[in-house]
């Protein structure tokens, strides 16, 4: 299972720069199109392989990389495309809907509904699934899209490598931008290592049983789905760069509480408060990178950002054992408290900046 979860996450890791590059040169909602339909026929395969038998480790595998790929894909052009069909002043309400359908059905919904239909039958979860991807294709294909501005001559001659090059380069040369992809890396390193000793955290700390350990992660995405519904309140009061400056604060707060907690209702509770600053902190990320990016640049800017935080999440993981192992349980959170506490005072004065309007002359809609 170990195995499965990384090859599904090497594609990030290996492609998320140059699938941005990808992105930017197609069209944003074909290769949604074509990703969603593609991880539709790669899961009724699989779904096939295991009504039959046929479903061997090595199968298992190709085909959760081949998911990972079109994940890669996928998630970066709707991350660009979401630009084109919601006006610029809707973003952050857009933004924060799409993480409520991620709370919802990732969260929530997706894993017991995933297990009732593996216990009827193996490979019953898998056409499902197969089916989702080709009903979403087609929804997809009926969005109506503003069309993409027209691109400027391009003035290098390296193809896609030079393409991803410009991209890190353009993240790299924008100071909130910069943040925002160093923010992402430092908070996953950090709180991806505390959360990766999650289940011995719940049951030798908290002393939870497995039902309650399944309530304590609900919590959390019961805070997620609250925060997705109260960003549209928020941000026009408090502005973005608010959100984003004192979401640091108080994801430092989070680990220090749940270090010093033993109560499983008091850690459930800070877990819900999270919940809620996560989506919150994430919706206003991605709003402000769409907001200051040109359009032309806005797959690369996703690519980069994403490869931070998967490979903070990649690291951070490995991280955690190494600290729980050789300092304890509760290590890894008061390193990321420390950690993410400095972080915030580094960060404070580049997310000023959140909520300035992008500067003119950059071509095509921003986003």
């Amino acid at each position: 299972m170990a195995g499965a979860a990384a090859v599904q996450t090497a594609p990030h890791l290996l492609f998320s720069p140059f699938a941005g590059a990808l992105v930017d040169r197609l069209p944003r909602r074909s290769v949604l199109v074509a990703a969603d339909l593609a991880r539709g026929a790669v899961l009724a395969l699989l779904a096939l392989a295991v009504l039959t038998g046929g479903a061997h480790l090595w199968a298992v595998y190709a085909a959760v990389f081949a998911l990972g790929v079109g994940e890669t894909l996928a998630d970066t052009a709707y991350g660009a495309l979401v630009p084109s069909v919601v006006p610029k002043e809707l973003l952050g309400r857009a933004n924060a809907r799409l993480a409520l359908t991620f709370s919802l059905n990732n969260q929530l919904l997706g894993p017991p509904l995933g297990a009732a239909l593996f216990a009827v039958l193996w490979a019953l979860p898998f056409g499902f699934d197969a089916l989702a991807y080709a009903v979403a294709g087609l929804v997809v294909l009926r969005l109506s899209v503003r069309p993409r501005a027209p691109e400027p001559e391009r003035r290098n001659g390296g193809g896609l490598w030079a393409d991803t090059l410009q991209g890190l380069v353009f993240v790299g040369g924008v100071p909130v931008l910069r943040t925002l992809t160093g923010c992402i890396l430092v908070m996953n390193l950090t709180g991806v290592g505390a959360f990766s000793i999650w289940v011995l955290y719940a049951r030798e700390h908290l002393g939870l049983s497995e039902a309650g350990f399944g309530l304590f992660i609900a919590a959390g995405a019961v805070g997620g789905v609250v925060g997705s519904r109260v960003y549209g309140f928020w941000e026009p009061r408090v502005g973005r760069a608010f959100l984003l400056r004192w979401g640091l604060v108080l994801e430092a707060a989070t680990y220090a509480a749940l270090a010093l907690v033993s109560s499983p209702w008091a850690a459930g509770a800070v877990m819900a408060l999270f919940g809620v600053h996560a989506v919150v902190w994430g919706t206003a990320a991605v709003t402000v990178r769409q907001s200051v990016t040109p359009d032309g640049l806005l797959g690369r800017a996703a690519g980069v950002y994403r490869w931070a935080d998967l490979g903070g999440a990649a690291l951070g993981a490995v991280l955690g054992g190494v600290l729980a192992q050789a300092l304890g349980l509760l290590a890894p959170f008061w390193v990321a408290a420390a950690a993410v506490g400095v972080l915030a005072a580094v960060a404070w004065r580049p997310l000023g900046a959140a909520d300035a309007e992008p500067a003119t002359g950059n071509s095509g809609r921003r986003s």
